[in-house]
């Protein structure tokens, strides 16, 4: 870490601190009341344990390495980046997955989680995989907003809503799993065509929430898609490193949704917004594996060692998995690993100090 990432992190510490002093140990002692995430299976914590789809993590090996060693839904062998940025600002618990029983009664005040695996920008990535499409996770956004008046009071519920961060992760899915796999799509539009489509519903996604009091919002970038296990295997063609064609999409797609991010910045007066740049640290790791202290950057821990993919490939009787995933960047063949997750934690929460 450089000398400006532990400057950052030394402020961030000093602030949580000074919010302890200040507010007393049996207060409210997070630097923002609540966190609510929109997005895929980076950040779903569960709520796909409560829909029929197969892309689920609600069984072993998923979750080993979390606090209670049981599958929670979320797609890593513990904890996922969103939850270590989540601790870092000051929270015990992690607002829970909205489909859950778990999200109702004084729960819901530190936030919701309504991130859907297999869901993207585009509606119909997530129709395809029967997941939870951007459009009803909105939708879902507004009965908590009900909810959470009931619960703490309206104008406290609005203090919340305003003062809160929201998170969204989404594109990878659109890209991976309809892209570059469907040629109703792919042999229509150029991969720069569909990223600026997708970039549009992102810009319409953000105008909703901030009509809905939403004003500080962090959304991700895409990760070096090219590089993940499963790219590499379904789409590389047995070469030895990155697919660079996608990584070379997903840097179009990210210069774009950096453009707009600004524009909307400039548009929405009191939006602060973010674009969490989670391409750079995780290619770096894929990269350099042991300069970070990995073993194994090119296939997850868990899988099935010969066409290896996500979710039902990953299971209790998944070939050769690992024993230590502390040495793996990616935990199956497209999500990291816990200990990949805490380096892409740290570079997200230097990047967003100025949504604190």
């Amino acid at each position: 870490m450089g000398v400006c990432q532990r400057g950052a992190l030394l402020a961030l510490t000093f602030a949580l601190v000074l919010a302890i002093s200040v507010n007393g140990q049996d207060s409210n002692t997070t630097l923002v009341p609540a966190i609510i995430t929109f997005g895929d299976s980076a950040v779903d914590v569960g709520n796909n344990d409560y829909i029929p789809t197969l892309f689920k993590a609600n069984y072993p090996p998923y979750g080993r390495d979390f606090v209670s060693q049981k599958p929670t839904g979320r797609f890593c062998n513990g904890k996922l980046a969103t939850d270590i940025t989540a601790e870092s600002l000051g929270f015990t618990t992690y607002a829970p997955a909205y489909l859950s029983p778990q999200a109702s009664g004084k729960n819901l005040l530190i936030g919701a989680n309504f991130a859907s695996a297999a869901a993207g920008y585009d509606d119909k990535t997530a129709y395809l995989s029967h997941a939870i499409p951007l459009s009803q996770q909105l939708q879902y956004y507004k009965e908590y907003q009900g909810k959470l008046a009931k619960v703490a009071g309206s104008s406290k519920a609005a203090s919340i809503i305003k003062d809160s961060i929201y998170i969204l992760s989404a594109g990878s899915s659109d890209f991976l799993q309809n892209y570059y796999v469907n040629p109703l799509i792919n042999k229509v539009y150029s991969p720069d065509q569909y990223g600026s489509m997708l970039v549009s519903t992102f810009s319409s996604f953000v105008k909703d929430l901030y009509g809905l009091g939403a004003r500080k919002i962090g959304v991700t970038s895409l990760p070096p898609l090219g590089c993940l296990p499963a790219a590499i295997t379904l789409f590389g063609f047995h070469q030895s490193g990155c697919v660079s064609r996608i990584n070379t999409d997903a840097q179009g797609f990210n210069k774009k949704i950096n453009s707009a991010a600004s524009n909307l910045q400039k548009q929405l007066p009191d939006l602060k917004i973010v674009v969490f740049d989670i391409f750079k640290p995780l290619y770096d790791l894929v990269r350099s594996p042991s300069d970070n202290g990995f073993a194994e950057a090119r296939r997850g821990c868990c899988g099935t060692g010969t066409v290896e993919t996500t979710s039902f490939l990953c299971n209790p009787h998944s070939i050769g998995t690992c024993s230590n995933a502390t040495q793996y960047v990616f935990w199956d063949s497209v999500h990291p690993s816990e200990a990949a997750n805490q380096v892409l934690a740290d570079a997200l929460i230097i990047q967003g100090l100025a949504l604190i």
